[in-house]
C-alpha cells in the first residue's frame, strides 16, 4: 500500500491523526474480511514510530473497535447482532432476525421473593414473583444471560412453558397477560461475576453490558429484567435521525438521594 501522510504541523498528535484515520478506513469497511495491517505495516504505511501506532491501536482496543489476540495480533472486533437503543425490543427476535437461531438454557425457573424486583415492580417485597433466569444463545453459542422477574399474578402460566425456543413477550401475549409497551433501560459496562463469566466464555478482564429493563403496560409495572450481554457479539447503535430523542436517568446511587 502507498504511504499515507499525516499532517506533521497539526497541533493534533500524530498518534490521535492516525486512530482517527484507521478508525476512517474500518468505517469504510476496508477491513471487513477481518484483516489488519501488523504494527510494522503501519509504521511502513503512516512513517511514524512504532510507538505512535502502539497508542493509536490502544485507543482504538479500548472502544473496542479492535481487539489483541494471541497468536493473531490486532483483529476487527466485528459484532454479530445490533439493536437500536431507545425501542422496546426482544432479543429473541433481534437474533432470529438476522438468521441465526437462539435458543436457550433454562438456568432457574420458578417462584421467588425478591427485594430489588419488588421495589421496581412497585409490590410488597414479600410479594411472590415470577423469575426466569435463561442463558441465551445465538448459532449455538453463549450470547447472554438474561434474569426477568414478573409478578406471579400476570406470569402463573408462565411455569409450564419450554422455552427452549420462544420469547418472553410472545409467550405473556400467549397467556392473555399484558406485554410491555413502553418502559426504559440502563446500560453500563461491567466486568461479569465468575459465574455469569463461565456461562458466557468470557476470559477474567473481559467486559459485557449490562442492561436493566424495567418494562410496563400503559404506565403499570409488569417485568424487571436484568441481562449481560457478551459485548464482542453484540452492539448498540442509536438513531440520531429527526424525531428521535434520547433522556438521560439518574444512577441508582442518584435515585436514592
Amino acid at each position: 500500500m502507498a504511504s499515507i501522510e499525516l499532517d506533521r504541523s497539526s497541533p493534533l498528535p500524530l498518534w490521535a491523526q492516525l486512530e482517527a484515520d484507521l478508525k476512517r478506513r474500518l468505517d469504510s469497511g476496508e477491513f471487513d474480511d477481518g484483516v489488519f495491517p501488523t504494527d510494522q505495516d503501519l509504521t511502513t504505511t503512516y512513517e511514524v514510530s512504532r510507538h505512535t501506532v502502539r497508542e493509536a491501536i490502544r485507543h482504538l482496543n479500548k472502544t473496542g473497535v479492535l481487539k489483541r489476540e494471541r497468536g493473531r495480533g490486532t483483529v476487527v472486533n466485528r459484532a454479530e447482532f445490533e439493536q437500536s437503543l431507545g425501542t422496546l425490543y426482544s432479543l429473541f427476535q433481534s437474533v432470529e432476525s438476522s438468521g441465526v437461531e437462539q435458543t436457550s438454557e433454562v438456568l432457574e425457573l420458578g417462584v421467588v421473593r425478591d427485594l430489588a424486583a419488588a421495589t421496581h415492580l412497585g409490590v410488597a417485597e414479600d410479594t411472590d414473583l415470577f423469575l426466569l433466569a435463561r442463558l441465551r444463545l445465538a448459532g449455538g453459542q453463549p450470547l447472554a444471560v438474561d434474569r426477568a422477574w414478573l409478578p406471579l399474578s400476570i406470569a402463573q402460566p408462565l411455569l409450564d412453558v419450554d422455552w427452549q425456543h420462544t420469547a418472553l413477550y410472545d409467550e405473556l401475549r400467549k397467556a392473555g397477560a399484558p406485554v410491555p409497551n413502553q418502559g426504559w433501560e440502563r446500560l453500563t459496562p461491567i466486568i461479569p461475576p465468575a459465574g455469569d463469566r463461565n456461562r458466557l466464555g468470557l476470559r477474567k478482564a473481559d467486559a459485557a453490558f449490562y442492561l436493566e429493563r424495567l418494562g410496563t403496560r400503559d404506565g403499570d409495572p409488569v417485568e424487571w429484567r436484568t441481562t449481560l450481554i457478551r459485548g464482542d457479539r453484540y452492539r448498540f447503535v442509536t438513531d440520531w435521525s429527526a424525531g428521535s430523542s434520547t433522556s438521560l436517568r439518574p444512577s441508582v446511587a442518584e435515585e436514592k438521594s
